[in-house]
């Protein structure tokens, strides 16, 4: 191969997916002639059922309080189950003090990524929709999955409720790394691309028969009734556009697969796995957003503890109920820091995988033993794309006693500007998160 040829596109192509390569610093002519695509905005949120214990989660000392409402230091410890963390420090921020200022327990975790409670959902403007669903909106039809969500629904209260689109409903979750596998790399069956282009054109078809009935009934209706109209046959173009651009990916071949397909076992094994295959996806851009939730599935007799994990976030301040819910939070954050440093390991012409992807990890409990919502457990890591963006390796602290504190649903306004969205504001928030860049 000529050196002049030398260059990722046609690498990438070779290897029958769309994976970025290493950035090769001896193949410099190659640095200015890549640069062909405008760099990718990403976006992965995580979230665990029942939280993490509060004294084990946080730093061992905390910083104290600050006339502004928050403080903030690179000089901090982390806690005992936080402790991995360590080694990608200079990738994450450990935000303290926020939450949606909602109660209800293990009902209202479903709002992490929403701030609203799904039986509020009706008297909000855009429901209880997820910061994840909302910036699907805006990439629709760029890649193959305008989102992954990813979750069991066995275990307690109901299964996966990560995710929620504008309408209010549930996102149903992809199980397990097997289904996930086929999703992402197993090609489509002839007939089943056929029944795929029949649903586009049944679609297509009540939307053709909607457009009809509104042009007779605008005829019929006063200057406020046909504003109304208006608005809303403007939402029904845009599905129609949303349509169409998915219509266009059942003909396009999937990416080759890495690997051999794996088995879904149990969640702790196959928290590895499903980490992994997140991040084939962002790397293959088969999605830009994907979302994952740990359930209360999670079995903790696969690493040599007794017991059932809910009981155990049930502690009632057991010493053993305790030291074995630390062992489980401790593998959670394991693979997480793992998750981090294979995404700040893979490169393209833009930077590293993780200055091109936000990755939120949480709870929407803040304390399980009490049922309390309040002061979230919360690391943001990565999008600093090309040098701007979030600024990490720090304790971000905001005073909950302060009536200037933010409300979370601020920082998905940042994450969201972030992500390339042109909005101020996102269900109950009151701006930007204030000291995150």
């Amino acid at each position: 191969m000529k050196n002049s040829s030398i260059q990722r596109r046609h690498l990438l192509r070779a290897a029958g997916a769309s994976i970025s390569l290493p950035y090769f610093a001896s193949l410099p002519s190659t640095q200015a002639s890549s640069r062909t695509t405008e760099p990718k905005h990403r976006m992965v949120c995580i979230g665990n059922m029942l939280g993490f214990y509060p004294e084990a989660f946080w730093p061992p000392t905390m910083l104290p309080k600050s006339p502004a409402g928050f403080a903030e230091t690179k000089a901090f410890q982390f806690g005992r189950t936080t402790g991995p963390l360590d080694r990608v420090r200079e990738h994450v921020t450990v935000l303290s003090g926020l939450d949606h200022g909602i109660k209800g327990g293990h009902f209202s975790i479903h709002a992490l990524l929403s701030g609203v409670k799904q039986n509020d959902a009706k008297t909000m403007p855009m429901a209880n929709v997820t910061v994840d669903q909302y910036a699907a909106e805006f990439v629709s039809g760029q890649t193959r999955f305008p989102t992954l969500t990813i979750g069991s629904e066995s275990g307690i209260h109901g299964g996966c409720q990560l995710s929620w689109t504008r309408s209010g409903t549930r996102v149903p979750p992809i199980p397990g790394p097997q289904q996930l596998f086929t999703e992402l790399f197993v090609g489509t069956k002839p007939q089943d691309k056929a029944a795929q282009k029949q649903r586009f054109e049944l679609q297509g078809s009540i939307l053709d028969f909607v457009r009809g009935g509104a042009a007779d009934l605008k005829r019929k209706l006063n200057r406020s009734d046909q504003a109304k109209l208006d608005e809303y046959m403007t939402s029904v173009r845009e599905v129609e556009q949303r349509l169409g651009r998915r219509r266009e990916w059942v003909d396009i071949p999937k990416p080759e697969s890495p690997f051999e397909p794996p088995k879904n076992q149990n969640m702790v094994d196959d928290l590895p796995v499903l980490y992994d295959l997140i991040a084939l996806a962002l790397q293959t851009d088969s999605t830009r957003i994907a979302t994952l939730e740990i359930g209360g599935d999670f079995n903790p007799q696969d690493l040599g503890v007794r017991g059932g994990y809910h009981a155990f976030s049930h502690h009632g301040q057991q010493p053993d109920a305790i030291e074995a819910l630390v062992t489980l939070e401790t593998y959670q954050v394991e693979h997480f820091a793992r998750f981090i440093e294979k995404l700040s390991s893979t490169e393209d012409e833009h930077g590293t995988l993780l200055d091109q992807t936000q990755v939120l990890f949480g709870s929407g409990m803040g304390n399980a033993n009490s049922h309390t919502n309040s002061n979230l457990p919360l690391v943001l890591a990565g999008g600093g794309l090309e040098g701007k963006g979030h600024r990490h390796g720090r304790l971000l602290a905001f005073d909950e006693t302060s009536s200037h504190r933010p409300p979370l649903t601020n920082l998905f306004v940042s994450m969201l500007q972030q992500f390339g969205v042109e909005t101020d504001e996102f269900a109950t928030s009151t701006g930007t998160l204030r000291g995150l860049v």
